[in-house]
């Protein structure tokens, strides 16, 4: 998942080396020829499949291409061992419960290695889902691809909570607790963008309050975890480890962040969004958008180009 509070991240561990142009300042290297004999030494069964690094505009995991029908996914930065270990089986878990509730296609999880050939952390081995991503080819004005996008929500949403409501740091709880994050954000921003003007929509959006209870969401529906065929309909979906409960408010970033002025009513009306939702959604599609404009500006241009592209759908019907 693409978080936009990665800069807080420890600097502790290391591994082969150090990428000198990566997407983090403490981005852990890894290459194909240990990828190589990662697999072999581990899953004999591969061995000798060819493994080919693919160039990703993701920000948490490197992926290699492994023959024609794998993938495997090496964590970028730092982290303890035995969390990113239950990361992998969570993620796991929520491919297999998302698979049953969806008609879409979502890449499953086969395998976790462990540290080996230099570097340092688990990592996995998932089947490999043909496609294009969002990012690739943008689907935004698709009349197809937007009601394509309801459905995915609204099958999303259909899968029970048990009971379970949202806990941890990142988005989809309490708008004012990232409070600090957006100050970090307004102030490495004065460079690229109007921040008193935000500013000002922060202070609205900040106070929006909850009514609805926490529904299932997948909590990064971004162009480049959503799949597209050549007609502009949605196909598959990436990064599921996110699956949750949240905020109804939060998978609605989607219309932000994958469709335009056009079908963007596609989606408020396909899920019966009220007004108070809808606005909920500008905030936590703002909360994200501002920490990638600044944040990958020149290590990873495509996220930040995603970021300033929100913001700026975010005041196109907006009198803020």
């Amino acid at each position: 998942m693409i978080t936009n509070k990665e800069e807080a991240a420890p600097h502790t561990k290391r591994g082969w080396g150090r990428q000198d142009r990566g997407v983090h300042t403490d981005q852990i290297a890894i290459e194909a020829a240990q990828v190589s004999g990662l697999v072999s030494s581990q899953f004999p069964r591969w061995a000798g499949l060819p493994v080919r690094r693919l160039s990703t505009e993701g920000t948490v995991n490197a992926v290699f291409r492994i023959g024609d029908g794998l993938a495997a996914r090496f964590p970028l930065r730092p982290g303890d061992p035995q969390e990113i270990a239950e990361g992998f089986a969570q993620e796991a878990e929520a491919a297999r419960k998302i698979a049953e509730h969806i008609r879409f296609r979502v890449s499953q999880q086969l395998a976790q290695g462990e540290p080996g050939w230099g570097y340092p952390l688990p990592w996995a081995v998932q089947t490999w889902v043909d496609g294009c991503t969002a990012s690739e080819a943008d689907p935004s004005g698709s009349v197809g691809f937007a009601e394509d996008l309801v459905e995915l929500v609204r099958d999303l949403r259909g899968i029970d909570t048990g009971g379970r409501e949202f806990t941890g740091s990142g988005r989809g709880g309490n708008l004012p607790d990232h409070d600090d994050w957006m100050e970090k954000c307004f102030a490495k921003s004065g460079d690229i963008l109007d921040v008193p003007s935000w500013r000002r929509r922060w202070e609205f959006w900040r106070e929006l309050p909850r009514t609805a209870p926490d529904i299932m969401n997948h909590g990064d529906l971004i162009p480049g975890n959503v799949l597209v065929s050549p007609e502009g309909r949605l196909t598959g979906v990436l990064d599921v480890g996110g699956l949750g409960p949240a905020d109804p408010a939060l998978d609605l970033i989607s219309a932000w962040s994958l469709l335009s002025a056009q079908t963007r009513p596609i989606l408020r009306a396909g899920l019966d969004c009220d007004d108070l939702t809808w606005e909920r959604s500008r905030a936590w599609a703002f909360e994200q958008a501002m920490g990638l404009g600044w944040y990958y500006a020149t290590s990873n241009p495509g996220m930040s180009r995603l970021g300033l592209r929100m913001l700026g759908r975010l005041v196109e019907t907006s009198d803020l």
